[in-house]
Formats: structure tokens, sequence, C-alpha cells
């Protein structure tokens, strides 16, 4: 195995995790962090669903991925899985108790930066420990000679997470806190989401660690709720796809004025459990760049999948038929670890 290495969203893969929807669960304990993170709309805390998903959705859903896999696996695309684990056990600190919620999105516990590895501090109590069905993968990456770190294990008490204003990130900044789906990559420039999963602390600490030879861009007031790749996704240097419900000329980052933009058309509507899923319909533009002119995209996307033929891409048509339901797309559901790509100035 080689060392991780990716710098972009786009450059060719070479190896990736694809997540697992073994064991997947809403948490059965209700707290304050998740009531404010996914399910901020519901007033009634308990009133949020709880507990496994059908049999039936866990099933065809691991299928799906297990598809996906294999059509990743047929362009030599070497594909890791996580380790299975039990979700619905119940984990603690001296400060609260957990149980676990799921595998299925290794794009948000873990951030590849060039070679190195970072652990996120997530948001969820729930996702505390979900790096451990990572950890022999991760740990064969460093005996390859990758770095791998913990950003610091945020204590996620109740003063962490306020409610009160919705139109504001329900994320308050006692420390620092972020997924690591609320970040993009362009070789040495870094797109940071403040939102319900990633707090101004979280994208210092992230800046401090990173150093001079990045540039950590703080996108502030664009969209409230959780992750940025459903808003902002550049696919290749120069053309990037964006959410046109919450990106404006106003908002957009200086960096991406003059890429070509791909404004997403309107997502396809697919069937989902509403309770239980806390992602909008804008999981439609979820994709993943497998090279500079190949993107995955769930296959019922047939106006978004047009328009990126249209630019000039190659597109892998995805079966992800449960991808509300689980909050997940081609790129939620993945974990690039290797790319052909470099450290760079794209802008």
């Amino acid at each position: 195995m080689k060392k991780a290495n990716s710098h972009t969203e786009w450059g060719t893969l070479q190896e990736v995790v694809v997540g697992s929807a073994m064991g997947a669960q809403i948490p059965a304990i209700k707290g304050k962090d998740i009531h404010c993170v996914d399910y901020a709309n519901i007033d009634d805390l308990n009133s949020m669903p709880s507990g496994s998903y059908s049999t039936d959705i866990l099933h065809e859903t691991q299928e799906d991925l297990d598809l996906f896999a294999k059509q990743l696996q047929n362009m030599d695309i070497v594909v890791h899985r996580p380790e299975p684990m039990n979700y619905a056990s119940i984990h603690s600190t001296p400060l609260w108790q957990s149980d676990g919620y799921y595998g299925y999105c290794p794009r948000d516990s873990i951030l590849i930066i060039g070679d190195k590895i970072i652990e996120t501090p997530m948001a969820l109590r729930s996702r505390y420990f979900e790096t451990l069905s990572l950890r022999k993968i991760l740990s064969r990456y460093t005996d390859a000679g990758s770095v791998h770190v913990s950003a610091p294990k945020p204590m996620l008490t109740d003063d962490l997470y306020d409610r009160t204003n919705l139109d504001k990130p329900t994320l308050c900044n006692s420390e620092p806190v972020f997924d690591a789906a609320n970040i993009i990559r362009c070789g040495k420039d870094i797109f940071y989401l403040v939102s319900n999963s990633g707090n101004h602390k979280g994208a210092q600490w992230l800046q401090t660690y990173l150093g001079q030879d990045y540039n950590v861009h703080v996108m502030d007031n664009i969209y409230a709720h959780v992750h940025i790749d459903t808003t902002i996704l550049p696919l290749c240097p120069g053309k990037v796809l964006l959410n046109p419900s919450r990106i404006n000329s106003s908002n957009l980052p200086e960096y991406f004025k003059y890429w070509d933009k791909i404004w997403s058309p309107d997502p396809v509507l697919t069937p989902c459990m509403e309770k239980w899923a806390p992602g909008s319909k804008w999981i439609g533009m979820n994709v993943l760049s497998l090279g500079p002119n190949t993107v995955a995209v769930e296959k019922r996307q047939t106006p978004l999948i047009k328009l990126l033929e249209l630019n000039g891409f190659n597109v892998l048509e995805v079966n992800l038929k449960h991808c509300r339901t689980l909050s997940g797309g081609p790129h939620c559901v993945t974990l690039d670890t290797c790319r052909v790509d470099s450290y760079d100035d794209y802008s």
C-alpha cells in the first residue's frame, strides 16, 4: 500500500474507501447534539426518529454500495471497506453517553490533505468512535509513511449547541468542531463551510495545524445546515458545480469567480423516509470526481447527468436508491485516499 495522497477533489482516483450500511441506525439516545445538528427543524426532541433503519433499506443499500465498489474496481481503483461495528452499543465519556450512528459516510470522519490523515472532531456524540471501523485501513497508510493525527477530541457538552435561531448555525464556539465533509480541497486552498456541523473554532484549528502552506477560506452565511458537498463541488481545475438555491454572485467565494460555473438543475426527487432523512433534495448534486473528466452521479439524476455530459464529462451512473434516507450520495459514501494530483495553486 502506498502513502495517502489527495490534494484536490478531482485528481485521478487510485484508492478509495466505500462506506457500509451494515448496522446503520439513528441513535436511540436522543441528545441536544443530534437535535441541533441533524434535526434542528423538529421542535420536540422526543419527536425525532430513532432506531435501526428497516432491514429492506439496509439490505438494498448494502447491495448498492457493493455494486458501486465493484464499478470502481472495474476501473482499476483500489477499494477499501470499513470493518463492521455494533452501532447499537453504548459508549460514553465522563460527560455523556450515546449509542452509534453508522459507517455509511466515511467522508465525514476523515480528512485527507496531501499525505496527512486527519481524524475530525465531529459534532455528534454518536459518531465519536466511528473511525474505529477504519483503523486497520489507516494503519496501513501510516505504515507506508502517511501522517495520521486526530484533532482534539471535543467535549460535546450541551453548551456547544444552540437552536434558538435556526437561520444561523446551531454550533457555538466553545471548542473546535467540524466534519471533514464541511471541507473541499483545491491544492493549497482549503474551503471550510461554517454550519451546524462545523464552527469557526474548527476552521481556526485547521489553519493552525496546516500552517502557512495552506489557505483555509472560511465560508460563512451560505448554508446553515451541514455539509458543503451539496452546495459547492469543484469538478476539475476551472469548473465548479454550484447549488443555485444557495449560491449567488454575492456569496460565491472570490476564488471561483473566473471558473466555469455549472449550475445544478433541480434534483430529481427520490423516494425517502421523510422524517428519517435530515438531508435535502440537493443530495442529488452530491457527485464524486473520479478524474478531471469523469464524475460518478446517482443514476436517477438524469438532468444533471445530461448537463455534465454537455460540459465535457464522462458520467459513471451509480445506483444509491436510498441516498436521501441515509443522507449520502456518491461523494458522501466515499473517502478518496489516493489520487494522481499535487499540491498547487489552482486559482
